[in-house]
């Protein structure tokens, strides 16, 4: 394949399906050679490296748990034997419990907080270190791009949802950190954060004939898909976004606009 991400190595954790896998599908599409990961057991990553295949992309398929430090330990020394280099790093891993806050049970908090935030900081950090061993020079053409999936979550304090909100706004605000310390290596450390998407987690929570119900009332007349996300993280993945770090971009069809529009307002 040919694009604007040739000769990139691509990691994505959280990819066996939902956003990661758009995201990997997208930057294989660009060109990039992936490497997928998924949870130990997935059933979904076999499939996701099938459809990656089809389009013609090259691609890895790593089982490791990166809500861990051991986890992403051994994800990455996998992922450096299918490549000598990874250029990009999509960090993609969550968890989310939708619980009141009276009721919400300290131990889901804490695992929520480890598997949304703080394995973001593992994997991300173990990469930078890669990143900067290689000792790239700019010129060369191997600067590093890490990639956050955040959530508009991050923003809006939505009912049911304090753990995952935490973890995000948090994740927000450690990736800015990354990005203000990683500059001179040549770094590029940005944050997507998505609005209402059509995933397979989704579906879960709020039952498809609820999301058909609420798309066309959305300001863009419908939810977002993984691709949307996957288009967003390639272009901050790409030298067209070589002067873009530390930048939150909001992927959301103007979901946290919807009630600004004025609609009821004569």
């Amino acid at each position: 394949m040919s694009g604007k991400l040739s000769g990139k190595t691509a990691l994505v954790t959280g990819a066996g399906r939902g956003i990661g896998f758009g995201c990997a599908l997208e930057l294989a599409r660009a060109g990039a050679a992936v490497v997928i990961n998924d949870r130990p057991g997935s059933p979904d990553l076999a499939e996701a490296k099938r459809q990656i295949e089809a389009v013609g992309g090259r691609v890895a398929a790593i089982k490791a748990d990166a809500h861990s430090r051991a986890g992403c330990e051994i994800l990455l020394a996998e992922a450096l034997k299918f490549a000598p280099r990874i250029d990009i790093l999509v960090s993609n891993p969550a968890r989310s419990k939708r619980t009141p806050f009276l009721e919400f049970d300290p131990a889901d908090f804490d695992t929520i907080i480890a598997g949304t935030l703080t394995a973001g900081f593992h994997m991300g950090q173990l990469v930078a270190r890669h990143m900067v061993a290689a000792k790239c020079e700019p010129h060369d053409g191997c600067q590093g791009k890490i990639v956050f999936i955040s959530s508009v979550h991050a923003e809006m304090p939505y009912a049911r949802s304090v753990a995952y909100n935490a973890a995000k706004a948090g994740l927000n605000h450690m990736a800015l950190s990354m990005s203000a310390e990683l500059n001179r290596y040549r770094i590029n450390v940005n944050i997507i954060e998505p609005g209402w998407i059509d995933t397979p987690g989704e579906r879960i929570t709020f039952g498809l004939e609820k999301m058909k119900e609420a798309a066309p009332k959305l300001p863009w007349g419908r939810l977002g898909t993984p691709e949307d996300i996957g288009r967003a993280a390639t272009f901050l993945c790409s030298d067209d976004a070589d002067y873009v770090t530390g930048t939150t971009l909001r992927v959301d069809g103007g979901f946290v606009l919807k009630e600004c529009r004025g609609d009821s307002i004569e």
